[in-house]
């Protein structure tokens, strides 16, 4: 694949953009806005200005010696996502296209959410920002996660909740597609994913690859070599393509992605086209999305990111499923060896490296992208554990 082809949005066969032509045009506008100042040294500046003083990046890449020693193989790093302001990687992307909106002369800006922290981090940007937020979440996940409802209409925010289909995450960013077509000329579209038509996925990845960035260079500092293994969940991507970045041509690390067993698009899933962008779809007998369920809300979707499907049939990166069981043990096991309470999308990291470490030597490294923190699953864990 020459560089040409991806940069126009493709990876591979995946990628691309099949929209309607008016959406085509905005989307063009924003490519080019994109690549215009992305390198830009007072854009740059401006974004690790807000990086470091408001998200708190760089964050830790924390030594796991408890759950390390506990399951007596290799060495797990934990990259401490969950430490950024708002409890979630999704803050780095946010900064990074309001910070964009903001040079195109946007007054409105729409996200859409699944597990809500993307919500929260859009709205608390366009607080700081003082920009017009509005919030696509399904109706059934604005259940799930009522506490970040409130969290994003605290912070100004306008929460929309979609009832049709199955009300979960792509009926959310169907009803954000359709609000950009109706209001293009005056909104900005802060997608949360590294899903979409082109320029999105590649928009997502640029500003969330700071995750790699630093761990790379962190665990360089702290054992002298790179990792064996770099283990991420992946529902839409975005967390998994930004710890992956920058060790894409490191053919030693092994990439892992991990799904949950009821959304296994990397598994299961078939080349199609989903929100304007071909890639790893569910599909029902009807060749429909299939319905999907997961646990963790922001992992509840029938795609995946292009590049994540990409790299899955190039077989540079490897993806597997875990069951529900399994992250709710993560979820517990971590908490109580490490003091540390991860996110339901992160315990599926998580649960994958449980099974993993032991079977690797003990001078073998991972590192688990803790891609959020787990206050806004705590009440569904305790529900779901009572039963």
């Amino acid at each position: 694949m020459s560089t040409g082809q991806f940069e126009k949005g493709y990876f591979g066969q995946f990628g691309g953009s099949f929209v309607p032509p008016e959406l085509q045009e905005v989307l063009d506008y924003l490519a080019e806005q994109f690549e215009r100042y992305k390198d830009d040294p007072e854009f740059k500046e401006e974004y690790l200005y807000y990086l470091r003083e408001y998200v708190g990046r760089e964050n830790p890449l924390t030594f796991a010696r408890n759950l390390t020693e506990k399951l007596g193989g290799a060495k797990i790093y934990l990259k401490r996502e969950d430490l950024n302001h708002t409890g979630a990687h999704k803050i780095n992307n946010v900064i990074g296209q309001i910070l964009l909106a903001k040079r195109m002369g946007a007054k409105r800006v729409i996200a859409e959410t699944g597990a809500g922290q993307h919500g929260v981090a859009t709205a608390t940007a366009c607080a700081m920002f003082n920009m017009d937020c509005t919030i696509y979440m399904g109706e059934e996940d604005t259940r799930r996660q009522a506490l970040n409802v409130f969290r994003m209409e605290l912070l100004g925010a306008k929460v929309v909740p979609v009832s049709k289909g199955q009300g979960r995450l792509k009926d959310a960013v169907d009803e954000a597609l359709n609000d950009l077509v109706a209001n293009y000329k005056d909104t900005f579209y802060l997608l949360g994913s590294a899903v979409g038509p082109h320029p999105f996925p590649t928009m997502v990845k640029h500003f969330q690859s700071i995750i790699s960035e630093e761990s790379k260079r962190q665990i360089l500092m702290k054992e002298g070599r790179l990792p064996d293994a770099v283990i991420a969940c992946a529902g839409g991507g975005s967390n998994a393509i930004g710890a992956f970045a920058h060790y894409l041509d490191e053919k030693s690390v092994r990439l892992i992605g991990v799904e949950p067993e009821q959304a296994a698009t990397l598994t299961k899933g078939v080349p199609a086209v989903l929100h304007g962008f071909k890639c790893l779809v569910l599909l029902d007998e009807n060749g429909n999305p299939q319905p999907t369920y997961s646990i963790a809300a922001g992992l509840d979707y029938p795609g995946i990111g292009p590049e994540h499907s990409y790299l899955k049939e190039t077989g540079r990166a490897e993806y597997y499923t875990v069951t529900n069981e399994e992250v709710l043990e993560a979820f517990q096991i971590l908490s109580k060896t490490e003091g540390i309470i991860p996110a339901l999308e992160s315990s599926h990291a998580v649960a994958y490296a449980l099974k993993l470490a032991p079977t690797m030597a003990r001078d073998q490294i991972l590192i688990v992208n803790l891609s959020g923190r787990g206050d806004k699953d705590v009440e569904q864990v305790f529900h779901m554990l009572r039963k």
